[in-house]
């Protein structure tokens, strides 16, 4: 009997590292052929509001990184040298579409990915199967202003929608790794439980306002009001991305008061002097509205979104106004 220290002999140790070697070059053989790690997936989206569906769906499966930073404009945004360092690589992309985020589509161009181009294997455009509203026939790029292009993109501020959107993310996953399929849906079906169950609140919180007339800043929000049944009446831009004039203010004052406008929905990076102005003229609040995932302190995923906009709205509605 060998004592511990004792190295084994020549009959017993070839045979144990023989099948070692062969079992570890099987496994090298294994993951060589492999579409793609399940386990080690790279997944890039464009903003973080897509940034923290896919994190909901994906899970342990993939480290997951957004490009345009919480909390700036992504219809303004203009990509750095860095974003197309986080392209290179990816396992797959997921983006926004119909002209929101139209600055991917250069950042693809320059690494030659034809998989993470629109209608690649490896692309999830998350505005496919979406019911979009405003819809236009004309580019998706901007001519001047924003790029509110083919249709209002704001799609995602609508919480049923991220039904539809996950449901692109998980097909998007079992594209480029089968193995990942059922892990995905699983996760999935959690994170919609949870979203439904919050969706009932939602609708309760905001049912006491249906039909109240609001003023925003920026055209963010129809898809919101849309399922929450709020009325936005107008718009302090005269167009998307437009600065208003002195004499549009001043008609939006006086509608305000005329149809007793409550409030003036104010996204977090947009300037403010025009929405207070119109607001203290009209003695309403400014309600300072998140339109993305870390967009406001506290904002942290996508159903803190949601969460945020309804409680933050349902205070300034609930105070009497001056």
């Amino acid at each position: 009997m060998h004592g511990p220290e004792e190295p084994l002999g020549r009959e017993q140790d070839v045979m144990p590292r023989g099948r070692a070697l062969l079992l570890s070059i099987l496994a090298a053989i294994l993951a060589w052929s492999a579409p793609a790690n399940a386990k080690g997936l790279r997944i890039v989206a464009t903003t973080s509001d897509l940034r923290s569906l896919v994190e909901a769906v994906a899970g342990d499966l993939a480290t997951v990184e957004s490009i345009v930073p919480p909390g700036a404009d992504p219809e303004a945004f203009e990509p750095r040298p860095s974003d197309l360092l986080k392209l290179r690589g990816a396992d797959l992309l997921v983006e926004v579409g119909i002209g929101y985020d139209h600055w991917i589509d250069r950042l693809v161009l320059q690494l030659d990915e034809p998989r993470l181009k629109r209608g690649g294997e490896a692309a999830v455009d998350c505005s496919a199967g979406i019911p979009l509203l405003e819809v236009r026939g004309r580019s998706p790029l901007p001519s001047d202003g924003h790029a509110h292009g083919q249709a209002n993109p704001h799609y995602w501020l609508d919480p049923v929608n991220a039904e539809t959107i996950t449901a692109g993310i998980v097909d998007g996953i079992a594209r480029v790794a089968p193995a990942a399929h059922a892990e995905a849906v699983a996760n999935r079906e959690r994170f919609l439980l949870e979203l439904h169950a919050r969706l009932a609140e939602w609708e309760r919180t905001l049912a006491p306002f249906e039909g109240v007339p609001l003023i925003a800043y920026h055209n963010s929000w129809p898809y919101f009001a849309r399922r929450f049944r709020l009325q936005i009446t107008d718009f302090i831009e005269p167009r998307e991305g437009v600065s208003p004039s002195a004499s549009r203010l001043a008609t939006l004052v006086a509608k305000a008061k005329q149809i007793q406008v409550r409030a003036v929905l104010h996204e977090p990076y947009e300037p403010e002097d025009a929405s207070r102005l119109v607001a203290a003229r009209a003695g309403i609040p400014v309600v300072p509205m998140a339109t993305s995932v870390g967009s406001r302190p506290g904002v942290e995923d996508y159903l803190g979104l949601i969460d945020y906009d309804v409680a933050v709205l349902a205070r300034a509605l609930a105070a009497p106004t001056q």
